[in-house]
């Protein structure tokens, strides 16, 4: 286990330096720069701020520099938000994304693996039928046409619901549904997909007719191996919802990561968009390195150093 370990620490700092290097190539190769837009800048002012940042620096100059800051963990100022560092920025609006992705992951969990299950037990019945309808829906209608009917159904017609902000467990359940929609859906199908073909295997028979309850064989012979493919779309799916969804955010004015990340790259802001697809990246090899764990751990004839 130590010498798999050492391995994947050293591809995740490999896999993070690949990301930054090439994020800083893309963005300085695209026309224009940070301070180029609709309203001219007098050309006084612009230099000046291109030396501030040091702009006017040569290109492998402010690589090794920003390769330098962040190894310090300093993402840098914010060349568009007067007064703000990135660190301040992901700070202060992660925990708004991280709240909607962590409730959205375990709504998606609890609901979306219980219903595959029993979609798959009730194969060919109306239960069946029914999940798999909800399942299609869920994957096939995009999430802003869900918040949007949600919000006219519950804010507009009833009443009953908040229709933007954020703060409240009010203001929190239909942000949740419409970013848990999808992903609820395909984690159902998923279920059902490996739950069928992990009762029909031979292990299955034997421990039934071995007179073991069912509740024993589908869940603590079945449905642990049934969880591997699932644990390998989960953990892609956690980071990407723990550090934002923009369309999410928009709709319900929600100050999270995924806004800011969206409007730097309108903006050109260079140091933000490296440093949330720094943050971003980091976040997700971390869950890959998770998600690989939880392999040994739920089936044990996986042998991570092999």
């Amino acid at each position: 286990m130590g010498k798999y370990i050492i391995s994947r620490f050293l591809s995740m700092f490999i896999t993070i330096f690949l990301v930054i290097t090439i994020t800083f190539v893309l963005m300085h190769a695209i026309p224009g720069g940070p301070f180029t837009g609709e309203k001219k800048l007098p050309p006084a002012t612009e230099q000046a701020l291109r030396e501030k940042y040091k702009l006017d620096d040569p290109l492998i100059k402010q690589y090794t520099d920003y390769l330098i800051n962040v190894s310090k963990g300093d993402l840098g100022p914010s060349f568009k938000l007067k007064g703000q560092d990135v660190n301040d920025i992901i700070s202060r609006s992660f925990p708004a994304s991280a709240q909607l992705g962590g409730v959205a992951v375990l709504v998606i969990l609890a609901i979306g693996i219980p219903i595959g299950v029993i979609a798959a037990l009730k194969q060919g019945t109306w239960i069946d039928s029914g999940v798999m309808l909800l399942a299609v829906l869920g994957v096939t209608i995009p999430s802003f046409v869900v918040a949007t009917v949600m919000i006219y159904i519950f804010s507009v017609r009833l009443n009953i619901l908040p229709s933007a902000r954020w703060g409240t467990l009010q203001h929190m359940i239909m942000p949740t549904i419409a970013l848990s929609a999808y992903s609820l859906a395909f984690i159902a199908r998923l279920t059902r997909s490996t739950m069928l073909e992990v009762i029909s295997q031979d292990y299955i028979r034997t421990a039934r007719a071995k007179g073991l309850s069912e509740g024993v064989v589908i869940f603590k012979h079945a449905l642990k191996n049934a969880l591997i493919p699932i644990i390998t779309y989960v953990g892609p799916l956690v980071a990407a919802l723990l550090t934002g969804s923009f369309v999410i955010e928009k709709i319900f004015a929600i100050p999270g990561l995924g806004r800011f990340f969206v409007e730097s790259i309108s903006n050109r802001d260079y140091t933000v968009i490296m440093g949330v697809t720094i943050f971003y990246a980091v976040f997700l090899v971390v869950m890959m390195f998770i998600v690989d764990i939880l392999y040994g751990l739920v089936d044990p004839r996986i042998k991570l150093d092999e």
